[in-house]
């Protein structure tokens, strides 16, 4: 990930194990959206009255860029989201950003405005959401997901974990499992001076995430623990948790492969990475400081990566 990153001791729990990462890197200056939107300095709403399923509106009435992350869940007006890629809205600006819904049943207004959810993606489906973006970028030069996978991808883990859900909501699935989630958040917390995080389900490593600083990993923890955790309770734990050193290869062999520059959603320079096994990066730079490299990888593959 073009960065020195040290690997801290793994927190392990019901099949669930996150490494966290640590890195100096140099911080780049933004507000993250989960922050942003509730102190009223970021809107999001649909595009029109009639909205657009792959698309959203915000507007940055703040003084600073807002980072929106890759797999961020907003849920509100006609349809609950999934942010495509991360993108980092520019101060004092008003620019559309690219989603794929995660609610295959509401076309209708609950709200006018969208709020943050209470859990990013699972990695299963932000590899989905990041092989099919990649794709897309690659062939229309568009950061568009293959839409019906991902309904796919909702529903078949909500029949997995019997979560009934009128709309096929996947925040109905993070409500049906509040409590469970709960007990990952106490068994696997923050880890002070931490700037990332490796996560492996059932023994195999699914998801590499590096931010700017701590504290934008401080604040995200949370959120993306309790999408990997959704991976975490439709497996069985029958495999033993990976070592640190199964995480440095997997780092490590990230190295060998190229990020090719592809078009930015919003400020900045994107790129993205895909090796011969499916494994599928994002990376999102300003002015040469990493803002966000997220790696996914399929569990079900034994391969390195």
């Amino acid at each position: 990930m073009n960065a020195a990153i040290d690997i801290g001791s793994p927190l392990h729990f019901q099949g669930l194990s996150v490494f966290p990462l640590f890195a100096e890197l140099a911080p780049v200056e933004y507000q993250l959206a989960s922050a942003a939107i509730p102190a009223g300095l970021v809107t999001v709403e649909e595009i029109s009255e009639t909205g657009s399923v792959p698309e959203l509106m915000v507007e940055n009435n703040g003084d600073h860029p807002v980072l929106f992350l890759e797999g961020e869940q907003l849920v509100g007006a006609k349809q609950n989201r999934i942010l495509n890629t991360s993108v980092l809205v520019p101060a004092h600006r008003k620019i559309r950003i690219p989603v794929s819904c995660v609610e295959q049943r509401r076309w209708s207004y609950r709200s006018r405005r969208f709020r943050p959810g209470e859990a990013s993606s699972p990695s299963s489906l932000r590899l989905i959401l990041s092989r099919s973006v990649t794709q897309s970028l690659c062939v229309r030069g568009e950061p568009a997901a293959d839409q019906g996978r991902i309904w796919a991808a909702v529903q078949s883990q909500q029949q997995s974990l019997g979560v009934q859900s009128p709309t096929r909501a996947y925040s109905d699935t993070v409500e049906r499992h509040r409590t469970r989630l709960a007990e990952f958040q106490e068994h696997l917390p923050y880890v002070a001076g931490a700037s990332g995080l490796a996560v492996a389900v059932n023994g195999s490593v699914v998801a590499v995430d590096i931010f700017d600083k701590p504290a934008t990993c401080e604040q995200v923890w949370a959120k993306m623990l309790n999408g990997h955790a959704i991976d975490a309770l439709q497996s069985s734990p029958t495999n033993p948790p990976p070592d640190v050193e199964v995480v440095r290869q997997f780092i490590q062999a990230l190295e060998n492969t190229a990020w090719r520059p592809v078009p930015s959603a919003g400020e900045g320079e994107a790129f993205r990475l895909e090796t011969e096994h499916g494994t599928c990066g994002s990376k999102l730079m300003l002015h040469g400081s990493l803002v966000h490299a997220s790696v996914l990888a399929d569990a079900t593959d034994t391969a390195a990566v």
